[in-house]
Order: C-alpha cells, then sequence, then structure tokens
C-alpha cells in the first residue's frame, strides 16, 4: 500500500490546534476554554445569531463603561444583543425612509412586551392615558385591568373624530395611543392631524402600526412620535417567532430601552434572527397580501348573506379617502392593508358557523402569516370587552377577522363564498 503523500504546504483554512503554544491547562478548563476561528477580518453575509447570554471583555474599565452607557457594546443578552439590535436596525431603516432626521430602536419579546413597557416608559402613576375605543384586546386588557391599579387612567374615545381626540386630552395626559389600522374595525387614524393636536398640547402620539406595516404606513412620517409592531405578524411573517418592536425619537426610545432592560421583555437573539430574515421578503409578502384582501374584501361585499365588510380599500369605508393619501403605493397599486373583518347575517351563531366552514381559511389566532387565518372576534382577540365595550367600539356580536395569507386569491374568494352558501338564512 503506498503511502499518501503530504501536501507541499497546508490550507490557510484548515482548523489546527497546536499544543505546544497553548497553555498547558487540564481538561476541564480545556473544555471550556476551547478556540474559536479568528473572525476580525470577515463578516457574515447571512445575520450571525449571537446566542449568547454573556460577552467577555479583555478590560474591567470597558467592561464597565460598556454597561453604565459610556461606550458602545454588549455585556449581557437581557440589556442589548447584537442579534436583536440588527432587528431592530433593520425596522429603523423600513419606518425611517423619507424622514430628515435619526430614529431610534428597541427589540422586545412580543407585542405586549413593547406595548406595556411604553406606557410602562411614559405615564406614571396617577397620569393619563387616552386610547382608541376599538382599541386592541390586549391593550384594552393592560389599560384596565393592569395599569388602572397603579392608577393609571384610561379614556377611549373615538380617535377617528379628531374632535373627541382634542378634548379627551387633559393637563395629566401622558401619552395618546392610537392605531393606523384598528383591531377589528379597519377604522383609519388620521395620524397626522391626532399629530398635531398631541403635539400642541406637549404630549406624545404613539401608534400601533402591526395592521399596517412599513410598506403600507410609515407613522413617523405623519408626525407620530413612537410606532410599535408585534413583530409576530407581518414582519416575521411566517406563524413561527413571536417579537415586538418599537421605533421613534431616540430620546424617548432611551427611555423605553430603560425601561425594557429593568422589566425584562428583551427579545432573544434565535427570535431576532427569525424576524430580521423576515424583514427581507416584507415588501414583496405585503404587497401580495393587500391586493389579495381588497378582492377578497371586494367578492364579500356582495354576498347576500353578508351584513357589513371593513376594510380600508372599500369605496364605502369611512376612511377610505385618508387611507389613500397617507398610506404607501407600489406598481401593484394602492396598500390598504391585508385584513378584512366581515359581520355575516345571524348574529353570534353565524360568525362561529362562518368561520368553521371553512377549507383554505384556518381558525388560528394571530395574522400577518402566509396563511389565510381567521377569529370570531368577540370570543377571542377581543374576549377582555364587555356587551358595552363592543358596542362602544364598533364589534358586532358575529363579526369575524379574517388575516389575508398568500393563497390563490380565486381559492380564497370561492372559499368564502361556499362557506356563505352553507349559512342559514335568518327568518324574515
Amino acid at each position: 500500500m503506498s503511502e499518501v503523500e503530504p501536501p507541499d504546504s497546508l490550507p490557510a483554512n484548515l482548523p489546527i490546534f497546536d499544543p505546544t503554544i497553548a497553555a498547558d491547562y487540564a481538561e476541564n478548563t480545556r473544555a471550556v476554554h476551547s478556540p474559536r476561528p479568528d473572525l476580525r477580518h470577515v463578516r457574515a453575509l447571512g445575520l450571525p445569531t449571537y446566542r449568547t447570554a454573556a460577552f467577555e471583555f479583555d478590560r474591567t474599565e470597558d467592561y464597565a463603561s460598556v454597561l453604565g452607557d459610556r461606550q458602545p457594546g454588549y455585556t449581557y443578552s437581557r440589556i442589548d444583543n447584537p442579534t436583536a439590535d440588527a432587528f431592530a436596525l433593520g425596522v429603523a431603516s423600513l419606518e425611517a425612509h423619507g424622514l430628515d432626521h435619526p430614529v431610534a430602536a428597541q427589540p422586545f419579546a412580543s407585542g405586549m412586551a413593547a406595548i406595556s413597557t411604553v406606557l410602562l416608559a411614559l405615564a406614571r402613576a396617577g397620569a393619563h392615558v387616552v386610547a382608541p375605543n376599538a382599541v386592541y384586546g390586549g391593550t384594552y386588557g393592560l389599560l384596565v385591568h393592569v395599569l388602572a391599579r397603579f392608577g393609571v387612567e384610561a379614556s377611549f374615545v373615538d380617535l377617528t373624530d379628531l374632535d373627541a381626540a382634542r378634548a379627551a386630552i387633559r393637563d395629566d395626559t401622558a401619552v395618546v395611543w392610537a392605531e393606523t389600522i384598528a383591531n377589528p374595525t379597519t377604522a383609519v387614524t388620521d395620524i397626522g392631524g391626532l399629530a398635531a393636536i398631541c403635539h400642541s398640547a406637549g404630549v406624545p402620539l404613539a401608534v400601533d402600526s402591526t395592521f399596517a406595516p412599513p410598506p403600507v404606513c410609515r407613522p413617523l412620517r405623519w408626525g407620530a412620535d413612537l410606532v410599535m409592531h408585534s413583530a409576530t405578524k407581518y414582519l416575521g411573517g411566517h406563524s413561527d417567532v413571536t417579537g415586538g418592536v418599537v421605533v421613534g425619537d431616540p430620546a424617548l426610545v432611551a427611555r423605553v430601552r430603560a425601561a425594557r432592560i429593568d422589566l425584562g421583555g428583551s427579545l432573544a437573539p434565535d427570535e431576532a434572527f427569525l424576524l430580521h430574515r423576515g424583514l427581507a421578503t416584507l415588501p414583496l409578502r405585503v404587497a401580495r397580501h393587500c391586493t389579495t384582501a381588497l378582492t377578497v374584501a371586494e367578492a364579500l361585499a356582495e354576498h347576500p348573506m353578508v351584513e357589513q365588510v371593513h376594510h380600508p380599500g372599500l369605496a364605502d369605508h369611512p376612511q377610505h379617502a385618508l387611507a389613500g393619501k397617507q398610506f404607501e403605493s407600489g406598481p401593484d397599486g394602492s396598500r390598504y392593508g391585508a385584513i378584512v373583518t366581515v359581520t355575516p347575517r345571524g348574529g353570534r351563531e353565524a360568525g362561529f358557523r362562518l368561520a368553521d366552514a371553512l377549507a383554505v381559511g384556518m381558525v388560528a389566532t394571530s395574522l400577518g402569516g402566509v396563511h389565510t387565518v381567521v377569529s370570531h372576534v368577540a370570543s377571542t382577540t377581543h374576549r377582555q370587552f364587555d356587551d358595552a365595550a363592543l358596542r362602544a367600539a364598533g364589534i358586532a356580536p358575529g363579526a369575524v377577522r379574517i388575516s389575508i395569507g398568500l393563497e390563490d386569491p380565486d381559492d380564497l374568494v370561492a372559499d368564502f363564498t361556499r362557506a356563505l352558501d352553507g349559512l342559514p338564512r335568518p327568518a324574515a
């Protein structure tokens, strides 16, 4: 058997460990302090996942300076993590398009972590918050059942009525909380008009834009001070990760970051990687979501078993003209979001029957993913609302919220048509 000839020279990138130039540690120490490749002169094209809780320093002084926010860097992933910051910066770059000033961003473990941290950062005991009467159920529950215990009072008003919004602001109002597209009524907030009112009163405007990600609307361009997303939805886009993000005025975001560190709602690096990956296809996905949603909304509006359809792209939507001005457009046309809320004839039972009869649409929580999913609003997303709150929000007992996915529009129209056809006709 012939011997293999050794190469004239070894590959430069061959992992080689030379024990003669390494410290002569015992095996447990060697196991803990294993060597790593030198990456000082290369950058990964894909985002690295810094799956680490702690970071090492050469000098104690540097550790203290980074921990004390006197120099940039990373100490502990509950405080900051490079992968999570990369995701936050990615969202900031999308939200800041068209602005002439810098914005800051913060990542969170969930959308509710972002919402609660913003409200806790801006409001103190005895403060007042203005919010829409059709606000997301989780936000409603936080204000009514949690923050109220600490003396924070909330006024729920129709923020599409700027006079009502102006009248609701008081001397002790700490923040006005709005939604770009309301969940689930799809009411559209006049962000520019509301921002002018807030700023004249010296009150920050925070906008939950989960239903209108940057390819649909950029609230900062219209005067919002902070914009929040449940990144679980469109930013991630595949129903496989949970997260949140806040972008906006650096001074306000610095206060939000301080509260996040104390409260602990930090985004984990693995989730941050998935969310960052979702940003790359966000404009493509959202454009498809929006065009299909309008097709479905128009078809549902023509069905005899439908009492009402809410979607900003419909000509009879109360804020259709505002949406056309405030929302983005592309080669695919105007983008009005991908949420369609339909109220079938027959009340609460009809809503259940409609959702259960679908074959392509799926009964599931959350939204903004590749699948079309439906929720009976009163019993799920807005279960925190009593009957009076539902009426005030304009939510019918049978309302079903549809998050349009990436399926073919004709298949979705056929699926909903068949389900509606099967509903029992109400008695005359």
